[in-house]
């Protein structure tokens, strides 16, 4: 009687979990594109424009209060653009190289292997 009460348990534990329970939802939902995020696009690609056209400005006629708006305006345009996410429109002049620290590590362990 244990044998089988062991199997009529395995087969409905096995019944219990069939995949075809967890089969996942496969209807897709289109969601429409909102106007919004055009909007904002929209407006930082003209934030970006405005900073480009500032940028080819000669700013050597300008008199020092004159330079000190647009240093403003510029620090404004770039600040709204980082709090809207869109940070990736301002173009970083840092020339830096990146290392990662299991990329540290590797090099510190070669250099010490080497020499």
């Amino acid at each position: 009687m244990g044998k089988v009460t062991l199997c009529v348990m395995t087969a409905f534990m096995l019944l219990l979990f069939s995949p075809t329970q967890l089969k996942a939802k496969t209807d897709t939902e289109v969601v429409p594109a909102t106007a919004s995020t055009t909007v904002k696009a929209a407006e930082a690609n003209a934030m970006v424009v405005r900073l480009n056209e500032i940028k080819a400005m000669d700013l050597s006629t300008l008199s020092s209060s004159e330079k000190r708006e647009l240093r403003k305006e510029v620090r404004g345009i770039k600040s709204e653009l980082k709090i809207k996410g869109e940070s990736t429109y301002i173009q970083s002049s840092h020339g830096g190289v990146y290392i990662s620290v299991g990329a540290a590590i590797l090099i510190i362990l070669l250099l010490v292997l080497l020499l």
